[in-house]
């Protein structure tokens, strides 16, 4: 079963049992999840390549590389410059995305004791952040020269950090029990 049939047929029902909810509309759902990481601007730019293949390989999308905005003298950067890489997750790919990292991933972490709840912004969006990227299946460790860390984003429709709590506990997302 992916991702996308277990919420349309077991959590979606079991959430708007929970929370009372009139209408099936009104029951969160995931919108989408972003994965970005900044990259030094002094580093060569090797970097920038690989880090663009391997998003590309763990999401299956072709990602953007953010460029700088302003220039800072006292860091050596240049408006214009690149300074990191994005990606926006909608829909099949999104769900592909969550299930490899929820089932494969997240249980490749050594030590891993689970997500902390509090990463959540208070209008019901969740941040984690990895800090290498051996945790994939994709990627072949032998080809990388440098650790790419990033940053994942889950937005969701919930208005509250509890419903969004809710709806990813029950898509059996890993959070640490205190």
């Amino acid at each position: 079963m992916t991702l996308k049939e277990k919420y349309l047929k077991e959590v979606k029902p079991e959430l708007q049992k929970k929370r009372g909810y009139t209408s099936p509309m009104q029951v969160p759902k995931i919108s989408k999840v972003v994965l970005n990481t900044g990259i030094n601007s002094q580093k060569d730019k090797n970097v920038f390549t690989e880090a663009l293949e391997f998003f590309k390989d763990i999401t299956g999308q072709k990602p953007v590389t953010t460029k700088a905005r302003l220039s800072v003298s006292n860091f050596k950067l240049r408006q214009g410059q690149p300074v990191g890489v994005t990606v926006t997750l909608r829909k099949r790919n999104m769900y592909n995305f969550l299930y490899k990292l929820i089932n494969v991933g997240f249980p490749g972490i050594r030590d891993f004791q689970g997500f902390s709840k509090k990463a959540f912004d208070g209008s019901g969006n969740y941040n984690l952040g990895l800090t290498e990227q051996s945790i994939f299946t994709e990627v072949n460790m032998d080809k990388i020269k440098n650790t790419i860390g990033m940053n994942v984003t889950i937005v969701t429709t919930a208005q509250t950090d509890d419903e969004a709590y809710d709806l990813l506990k029950m898509l059996d997302f890993p959070f640490r029990e205190n």
